[in-house]
């Protein structure tokens, strides 16, 4: 994705008041959102629950639907994260617990390390909180072979999408970070205290196998969108990292989020979330006005979208080129190491 720089400096000083008016919740669009969201989410996972005495096969079928609704529950919770769904913080915790609660996710723990991301995405030298673990081509060819294979794994495709999803919201969201305090390590625990009474109602109501029957398909679907959603929202070839001393806030929000333009079938299950520039422009915009405000003003016509099909290229791309400013794939940042040492046997 490529953004005009001397448009986005020219309305820097222009895109708090442009924003301001779709900062402002509102109570009729947020409920009709929760109603189109979870009471389809409950019709699903009962006809799931009915369906396995017909055939499993209708049973995944029905659970790609639901895992797709579990997302749009997400971008809910990840709203009241932000404090931006409702106008009541009161309302938000409330909604953002039973979302989490969906979701596997523990809502204080999570809202304290999204909030992180937001303040440092770009930042090279404030990596390693709420993103996706990314190497410098001059950072992977100094590590060691331990090093080098570890971070193959974890970029791997079929770690980060298959492996990834189960992993991240069964086992690793129930344990808290070690940089976590107070009420956010506390959430953690709280949530899992829910999760576990959901759960063991469910299994009682359902059977147990029936319950992981269900309940599996479902959040693997849900993980691996989430996840490939996370992922190119900001693992794309120009995106934007930046040393702390040349961070920009606003230029990282432009440049470093992509707007991921979707079918509108997509866009509905994803809470179009894919006009991720608005997103992080300002957190405080709530899902339902982040396409109204992406067309309320020039400025935001200058960041050139991520398409369905041009993202899959985005795999590829795992390592930062400082150099040439734009992420690269393992083959290319072998190219330019060569092409390096290349150049430094000759200038000897």
């Amino acid at each position: 994705m490529t953004a005009a720089p001397e448009r986005i400096q020219a309305s820097i000083t222009e895109w708090k008041q442009i924003i301001a008016p779709f900062q402002v919740p509102s109570i009729p669009r947020a409920l009709w959102q929760i109603v189109n969201t979870l009471v389809p989410y409950a019709v699903l996972w009962y006809l799931m629950w009915r369906s396995l005495s017909v055939s499993y096969w209708l049973t995944l079928g029905l659970a790609v639907v639901a895992g797709l609704l579990v997302v749009r529950a997400f971008i809910i919770f990840h709203d009241c994260c932000h404090g931006s769904y409702f106008k009541s913080k009161r309302a938000n915790d409330i909604l953002g617990f039973i979302t989490g609660m969906l979701t596997f996710t523990p809502y204080g723990h999570w809202r304290w390390q999204h909030n992180v991301h937001h303040a440092t995405s770009g930042d090279l030298d404030r990596r390693g909180d709420g993103d996706i673990w990314t190497m410098t081509v001059e950072e992977y060819a100094k590590a060691s072979t331990k090093e080098r294979v570890f971070y193959h794994i974890v970029r791997n495709p079929f770690v980060l999408f298959v492996i990834g999803p189960l992993f991240l919201f069964v086992i690793y969201q129930r344990f808290p970070s070690p940089r976590a305090k107070g009420k956010d390590r506390a959430s953690v625990m709280w949530m899992n205290v829910a999760v576990t009474l959901m759960v063991a109602g469910l299994c009682w109501l359902m059977g147990w196998r029936e319950y992981l029957m269900v309940q599996l398909p479902v959040t693997f679907v849900a993980g691996a969108a989430g996840i490939w959603m996370f992922y190119v929202q900001h693992q794309y070839e120009d995106t934007y990292w930046e040393s702390r001393e040349g961070w920009d806030y606003t230029t990282a929000a432009i440049e470093g989020s992509s707007f991921y333009k979707l079918p509108k079938i997509l866009q509905w299950f994803t809470g179009n979330i894919g006009f991720h520039h608005i997103h992080h422009l300002s957190s405080r915009i709530p899902n339902y006005h982040l396409e109204r405000c992406h067309f309320s003003h020039p400025m935001f016509h200058t960041v050139k979208p991520l398409t369905l099909l041009s993202s899959l290229k985005c795999v590829n791309l795992r390592l930062w080129d400082e150099k040439g400013r734009k992420l690269v794939s393992f083959r290319d940042a072998k190219k330019l190491r060569q092409q390096t040492d290349a150049g430094v046997s000759l200038s000897s």
